[in-house]
């Protein structure tokens, strides 16, 4: 199978809550990438890693499940996200300034494994900093791989929001995948998801898979729409992190596998992404899990 490349972020989420302190290996790309690598794609990530401690524990996980690292490095150490939770309220996010800074460089090694890959996959990168995202866009045309998105904006991390639907859009335009969500469609345009969904096919993405929390998804692709609800899978749901990775990754190794054709069979590629999506809510952190984890666990003691 070829290779696939992700680009974006890689950082350390640190998560508190009334239970206390916990850190997990993250960022929506190196989520991506490990999701891929479990799913039986070869994965390389390209992302901006700090010479530390946390950038220490980013290249051990990213070699136990086996994804190359092509890194940048970073001047202000290894990002960090902080998510504090409490009660039933939506989590809030505070960055470090090396997240907020984030760079990444395209060179030789960059540029070859993207030519030598059959798909990049984008997301979270800094689409507001014009400089960054042309040179990521004019890399991959050079390239000649297809390419599909997940612009991924975080409000803590970006500078100018009228630049990044910018650097998105011009990147989106004849993408075979855009993915957006929700807070997506909200933060960047103000408007409603079916309503960016309609925008992305108008620009020429080839396909939109639209996640719309407790509506389940949908997947939008020429002349085909389908839609399907949240998987309901045994245990309860621990933590909704990586939802929507778990949900990209799934459908970018299928488009790797063959691109669908037919109504049902991107019914069946959706299913599949809500699927593991669901799993992957029956534990803490967003590592990409599989139905199959379920079996013959105690459920009770998911996520404890």
């Amino acid at each position: 199978m070829t290779r696939v490349v992700v680009v974006g972020d890689a950082l350390i989420d640190e998560l508190r809550d009334d239970n206390g302190v916990r850190e997990f290996v993250g960022g929506a790309a190196l989520n991506v990438a490990v999701g891929l690598s479990r799913l039986g794609v070869p994965t390389t990530l390209i992302a901006m890693v700090g010479h530390d401690e946390p950038g220490g524990h980013i290249r051990s996980y990213l070699a136990d499940y086996g994804v190359e690292l092509i890194e940048t490095a970073s001047a202000l150490g290894t990002a960090r996200a902080v998510s504090t939770r409490s009660g039933g309220g939506e989590p809030e996010y505070v960055f470090n300034e090396a997240a907020q800074r984030r760079r990444i460089r395209y060179g030789d090694a960059e540029r070859q494994a993207m030519t030598d890959a059959s798909l990049v996959v984008v997301s979270c990168v800094a689409f507001d900093d014009r400089e960054q995202s042309d040179e990521l866009a004019e890399t991959i045309a050079a390239s000649g791989a297809d390419v599909a998105i997940d612009p991924n904006p975080r409000a803590g991390m970006m500078h100018d929001k009228a630049e990044f639907a910018r650097g998105f859009e011009a990147l989106a335009r004849g993408s075979v995948l855009v993915k957006v969500g929700e807070d997506d469609a909200s933060l960047l345009y103000d408007e409603r998801l079916d309503a960016l969904r309609a925008r992305l096919i108008d620009l020429g993405a080839r396909a939109v898979l639209a996640t719309e929390g407790a509506a389940g998804a949908t997947i939008e692709a020429g002349e085909v729409v389908v839609t399907r609800p949240i998987s309901n899978l045994p245990g309860p749901i621990v933590d909704t992190m990586g939802a929507g990775d778990a949900a990209f990754a799934a459908t970018v190794a299928a488009l790797v596998e063959r691109v669908p054709a037919t109504e049902e069979e991107w019914g069946e590629v959706l299913q599949s992404a809500m699927d593991m999506a669901a799993a992957t809510c029956r534990f803490e952190g967003a590592l990409l899990r599989t139905p199959a984890v379920l079996e013959g666990l105690d459920l009770d003691r998911i996520g404890t």
